[in-house]
């Protein structure tokens, strides 16, 4: 989703489709490549082929992937266990997004390129982009951490460490920081401006262009979902516990 946004004013989207009109000015350079990469994807729709066919390409756009394995989860539940037992707030609780879970992204997957080998369906798909997300319900980052980590006695902090607006000048010095000590030192800042703004933007999506081109429809539900991310949570705990009171 960071092909599209959010942008640098962080401007919602709620319940976003692809024939929305979003002002798209990035400004940084994660999201611009994104979308660099995107954009050569669906240019190379219809090249020609050696054998004579022709190319047929598609582009998915899943929202944050939640699930076994993610490093992400790995990070914040480090940071919990650090922390006492409590996800640092990281995103404010109106600061809407809607994960999907990394079992339909992949499942999305399966069903465009079937797509693309079926004449009817890849002349629908052909050249076009889809977002990807499911069922899981509209929450914040930090909300979402806590709901996967409530079982194994993890809280999640009530508020932002800052107001916001101090968090983001904060973000501002500390690349500023980053850009000066370039030539002599690699320090990478904790916080960037456009992370900041990315975790505190109500940023959600339909999916009903993929189930009505390609059949898409979850193949998890979001019980299973956070059943099967809450499990490996679990399995890993004594480990990341155990690695962290070594260092």
């Amino acid at each position: 989703m960071e092909v599209v946004g959010p942008n640098t004013r962080g401007d919602p989207i709620v319940d976003g489709h692809e024939d929305l009109v979003y002002d798209s000015k990035l400004g940084f350079c994660y999201g611009e490549s994104k979308r660099q990469a995107e954009a050569a994807v669906l240019r190379a729709n219809g090249r020609k082929l050696h054998n004579g066919g022709s190319l047929v390409t598609c582009s998915l756009r899943p929202t944050y992937i939640f699930g076994e394995g993610s490093q992400f989860l790995q990070l914040h539940l480090d940071q919990a266990l650090q922390n006492g037992g409590v996800f640092h707030r990281i995103s404010k609780k109106e600061a809407l997004a809607n994960p999907v879970y990394v079992g339909n992204v992949a499942w999305a997957h399966v069903l465009a390129a079937r797509a693309t080998r079926d004449p009817e369906a890849a002349t629908r798909i052909a050249g076009n982009f889809y977002y990807i997300c499911d069922d899981t319900p509209h929450m914040s980052y930090s909300d979402l951490n806590h709901v996967l980590g409530r079982e194994l006695g993890l809280g999640v902090e009530a508020r932002l460490p800052l107001p916001f607006p101090l968090l983001y000048f904060l973000a501002s010095i500390m690349e500023m920081i980053s850009f000066l000590l370039r030539p002599i030192f690699r320090f990478v800042p904790p916080m960037t401006r456009h992370l900041l703004i990315l975790l505190n933007t109500t940023f959600t999506f339909s999916y009903k262009k993929a189930q009505r081109d390609m059949g898409y429809k979850p193949r998890y539900t979001w019980e299973e979902a956070r059943r099967l991310t809450s499990t490996w949570m679990a399995a890993v705990l004594p480990q990341r516990k155990e690695e962290l009171r070594k260092k």
